[in-house]
């Protein structure tokens, strides 16, 4: 079988380390869920989630061409929670205020030039 990038597999996870799981793909080819693939956000312990023998649904998200290497994921494949207090990012621009690059533009020639008499007076 040909593995690529995206494709949804099950495997059986055959070692843990702290770093991550290794995953059983076939009789010939193994993955590894690195722990920042485990689930979103933080995983304190990966032995808390996974355990050897525990079949799961895995996302292949990188093959390492010349090791052929596979990376795994199972956070990839978690519904996505949308944040109710979700924030717009704040921009330091605002046209109202007339503030921002624009402002700063103008400014920099006027900087340069003071810097520059401070740097000659020494």
């Amino acid at each position: 079988m040909e593995y690529k990038i995206g494709m949804i597999l099950n495997g059986t996870i055959t070692g843990l380390q702290p770093y991550g799981a290794f995953v059983s793909l076939s009789d010939t080819v193994q993955g590894l869920i690195h722990v920042s693939e485990v689930q979103a956000g933080y995983t304190k312990n990966i032995h808390s989630l996974l355990v050897i023998g525990q079949k799961v649904e895995v996302q292949v998200i990188d093959i390492d061409e010349y090791s052929k290497k596979i990376s795994l994921s199972l956070r990839t494949l978690e519904p996505q929670i949308q944040q109710p207090n979700h924030r717009r990012k704040k921009y330091f621009t605002n046209k109202n205020k007339k503030i921002g690059f624009e402002t700063l533009e103008k400014e920099l020639p006027i900087w340069t030039d003071e810097a520059m008499d401070k740097l000659l007076e020494k």
